[in-house]
């Protein structure tokens, strides 16, 4: 048993004084001579022995009397090893978009809530943080209002971010109890727990269950097949069950232009195909009606007029099988021979190709140098009489490789780099039967960069540097079949499609994009993206031609934004959640090196608070001295 006030039982030392007065008594009887009556002698012996039981029994009522009253005025109690002690309450609550699965009609986040504010008591000083807010140091009262009106988000925290982000809000000292309190649905995005916070931190973890365990998402979108001015747009469902149907809709902005109901198939995902104009403008919109997950029912894209990519090509060689390329209304191409190039025209270019040059003039070196500082990018093809002086004059301003010594060698071009960007969604599979081209001489570089296509003995025939292109051997016919390959093709079409990045039909939020704008900015203007009453102003890079805007912490919302210069919109740009927390697989907990695991969490501040429980005993001392001191009544009253 301890005492909140153990200071006031040197009280009891009063215990002396009753002791003292029946031991001592301060009367002093005489004796008084009487009629020798036998009778009475014996009436006379019984009345003092019934006074010696009065006096003790007196005596321990008094004393039981004053210790009741002495030790509940100390304020006795029993408490757990831990009650006493400081407590440090560290709460993550998920709000990530897995937690709008419903249970008894509320969603996951807010049963969370309403549980927190019923069973946190309002004077308990805590910390609580979410994917994306943090309340350090605070009361249930002064944040209920924000817990509240807590949104969804696309952010998720892995375990290891979590405890590593909680361990900043415990004290280093030893003196407290530290509790952390994790409460989520445990998708198996949250990844595994690497390490532990400490060995006197109890870790206790709230794993909320969903009463329904299915989910219908819009996965994604892409273009297919055109046909007489119609566009096929292939939408991806995830999660429809087999024979299960549901009904999807089409909108353009506001107007609803298509509706059909897909049935689920014997697959993971299942299609439905939507025709829509090949040149129309389309601010689009897929919706569809789903009882699980409600932030992957809608899906956004947008069909812009697209600006051409502008291509020039200096020649001094045959140039047929380029403009062949680049000859569709996706690309602006001119090509001039090298001693009738416009050097003016370079500055507006998105792409300028090198095309078998046998010498550059310096001339054309400064102002390419300058155009790749402006963000243009550089294809460069040598020619089996390439002069290597001005050639490395110009990649050494450019600060790529140089080429070395010519090798003449027929060799085939047998490898491909299928993790390079440029090569990503080209072909379905990694091809190992390919009908590879040979060449029969290229030139060695003196240093590696991102090699894209390579020959048998590994050296590079196509390298990446930043924005420019390099091959290490003529592409002529007279020393190659590659123009004869079909891999010339997807290669040369995606550098030119990289020279001008411009947006697809929709960007994933919480990805790193970058977008180019054609445009001409005022000098102190800037690019905004709006919608709706949201505006935010992304990073951005401004060039001679166009303006690079980088996106990864924003937008925090799904939509489709107008991008503005001043009040003209120039384009639209699409953004969709990550489709990630659609799957609603969970981890499993129970194995986890922690303190404590629940599905409820009025279990565990249930549990808590019987951790913390002091049960006082001092009500009961104030009833027992009440009862000593009526027993004092009575003896006094009934034993003569």
């Amino acid at each position: 048993m301890q005492f909140k006030h153990p200071e006031l039982l040197w009280a009891l030392l009063l215990l002396l004084i009753p002791i003292i007065i029946h031991l001592f008594q301060l009367r002093r009887f005489k004796k008084t001579p009487f009629t020798n009556v036998a009778m009475l002698q014996k009436v006379v012996a019984e009345s003092r022995k019934s006074s010696n039981i009065k006096k003790w029994l007196l005596l321990l009522t008094r004393l039981f009397l004053i210790s009741c009253l002495v030790i509940s005025f100390a304020q006795p109690f029993l408490a757990k090893e831990n009650a006493l002690k400081e407590k440090e309450t560290v709460i993550y609550l998920d709000n990530s978009f897995s937690m709008q699965s419903k249970q008894e009609g509320l969603s996951l986040l807010e049963k969370s809530i309403q549980d927190i504010l019923k069973f946190i008591p309002e004077e308990t000083e805590f910390t609580l943080f979410t994917n994306d807010n943090t309340f350090k140091s605070t009361t249930l009262k002064a944040i209920q209002n924000s817990l509240l009106s807590l949104e969804y988000t696309s952010k998720q925290l892995s375990l290891d971010e979590i405890f590593f982000k909680a361990k900043k809000f415990f004290k280093t000292d030893n003196s407290s109890v530290q509790n952390l309190i994790v409460i989520s649905d445990f998708q198996n995005r949250l990844g595994s727990l690497s390490d532990r916070l400490s060995e006197r931190t109890n870790i206790h973890l709230v794993q909320l269950e969903a009463n329904q365990q299915s989910n219908i998402a819009i996965d994604s979108i892409y273009l297919g097949k055109r046909l007489n001015n119609q566009v096929e747009l292939h939408t991806v469902i995830s999660g429809l069950q087999t024979d299960e149907s549901i009904p999807i809709s089409l909108f353009n902005d506001a107007q609803l232009i298509a509706k059909t109901a897909i049935v689920g198939e014997n697959r993971v995902k299942n299609e439905v195909v939507f025709s829509i104009p090949e040149k129309e403008k389309i601010k689009g919109k897929i919706l569809i009606n789903d009882n699980g997950l409600s932030y992957d029912n809608v899906f956004y894209f947008n069909i812009d007029e697209q600006k051409p990519i502008k291509i020039l090509s200096i020649n001094q060689t045959e140039s047929n099988y380029i403009e062949k390329i680049f000859g569709s209304k996706e690309f602006e191409f001119v090509g001039y021979n090298l001693n009738q190039l416009n050097y003016g025209a370079i500055e507006a270019q998105n792409l300028i190709i090198l095309n078998g040059l046998e010498q550059i003039p310096d001339n054309l070196q400064t102002v390419l140098n300058s155009f790749k500082k402006e963000g243009g990018s550089l294809m460069i093809i040598p020619s089996t009489k390439s002069d290597m002086v001005s050639y490395n004059m110009l990649l050494s301003k450019l600060g790529t490789a140089r080429l070395q010594e010519k090798i003449s060698l027929e060799i085939p071009v047998s490898k491909i780099n299928f993790d390079h960007p440029l090569f990503q969604n080209v072909f379905e599979k990694r091809v190992t039967n390919f009908d590879y081209p040979t060449v029969k001489s290229f030139f060695k570089t003196s240093k590696s960069g991102a090699t894209i296509i390579s020959f048998s003995n590994d050296q590079p025939f196509l390298q990446n540097f930043d924005n420019t292109y390099i091959f290490t051997a003529p592409i002529n016919i007279e020393n190659s079949n590659f123009q004869a390959s079909p891999l010339i093709v997807p290669t040369l079409y995606n550098i030119a499609a990289f020279s001008l990045k411009r947006s697809s039909l929709y960007l994933k939020m919480g990805v790193e994009h970058d977008i180019d704008i054609v445009t001409n900015l005022k000098k102190d203007n800037i690019i905004t993206l709006h919608k709706d009453t949201k505006e935010f102003i992304p990073r951005q890079q401004s060039f001679a031609n166009k303006i690079k805007l980088l996106f990864i912490d924003n937008p925090n919302e799904d939509g489709i934004y107008a991008v503005l210069n001043d009040s003209d919109t120039l384009q639209h740009l699409s953004f969709n959640y990550s489709r990630a927390e659609s799957n609603l697989s969970y981890q499993d907990m129970s194995n986890l090196d922690i303190t404590s695991f629940q599905n409820n969490i009025s279990e565990l501040f249930s549990e808590l608070a019987e951790d913390n429980t002091i049960t006082d005993y001092w009500k009961w001392f104030v009833i027992f001295a009440l009862v000593f001191a009526l027993l004092e009544l009575l003896i006094q009253k009934l034993i003569a």
